[in-house]
């Protein structure tokens, strides 16, 4: 009866992961769509490898995850406590990755902008994809209260996470999505989809400003850990 016990919770648990992947694929296939739309073609290929990178992300984010099927439940379903400006900040970023594919997708097909970006801005692009990719997952790995929402987590013990990544800067995982993000118009090799890019820059930005507040109000021992960790997303600058 024990043997077959934790062949079912390993199957159950085997079954939520590969659920759990469903939206991710979801949402990739309507931002390739909405990419290949906008430009009127097939054959826009930094849309497609866009789309690869941005898959293989959402793959190895739920292999850390896999790890820990606590986190794996925040991230996928969050509590309702989380922060009001931050369900308006995700919102307002969504709409902002929205704007960087429509633009995108548009410079490559219709409207032809100038200026154009080359090969060696696409090759960068995609390298700072992948930093930030690699920055991300480290840090996801390293925290276990790494939710997808602002939120204390008192039903999860939530405690100051002060360990690798999070030793140099207190948001290591909000440097590797900034730095990720910087990338995405180089990688669409779309000048013009910088403008939302940077807006989305900025407001992840702003993001951290506030949950480095609600942590140092709320979260018993973050004070100290903020006067030790002096920098919120570069070292030794900022």
């Amino acid at each position: 009866m024990r043997c077959g016990g934790l062949h079912s919770a390993s199957h159950s648990q085997r079954g939520y992961f590969i659920k759990s992947l469903i939206p991710s694929l979801v949402l990739n296939i309507l931002f390739l769509s909405l990419l290949l739309g906008c430009a009127g073609r097939w054959d826009y290929w930094p849309a497609w490898v866009y789309t690869g990178t941005s898959l293989v992300m959402s793959l190895l984010t739920k292999l850390v995850l896999r790890s820990n099927p606590e986190l794996l439940e925040e991230r996928n379903k969050p509590k309702t406590d989380a922060k009001s400006w931050d369900k308006k900040l995700l919102a307002l970023g969504f709409v902002f990755t929205l704007c960087i594919l429509v633009v995108a997708g548009l410079d490559a097909g219709r409207l032809h902008l100038n200026p154009v970006l080359t090969w060696p801005f696409f090759v960068f692009g995609w390298i700072l994809n992948l930093v930030g990719m690699l920055i991300f997952l480290r840090s996801l790995r390293e925290n276990r209260f790494f939710s997808a929402v602002v939120r204390i987590q008192t039903d999860r013990g939530h405690c100051v996470c002060k360990s690798g990544p999070y030793s140099i800067v207190r948001h290591p995982g909000y440097a590797g999505m900034i730095i990720g993000t910087i990338g995405i118009p180089l990688v669409l090799m779309s000048a013009w989809s910088a403008v939302p890019s940077l807006l989305l820059v900025v407001l992840m930005v702003r993001r951290t400003h506030l949950e480095d507040t609600t942590l140092d109000k709320e979260l018993p021992g973050y004070r100290e850990y903020r006067q030790t960790t002096r920098y919120r997303l570069v070292p030794g600058g900022w």
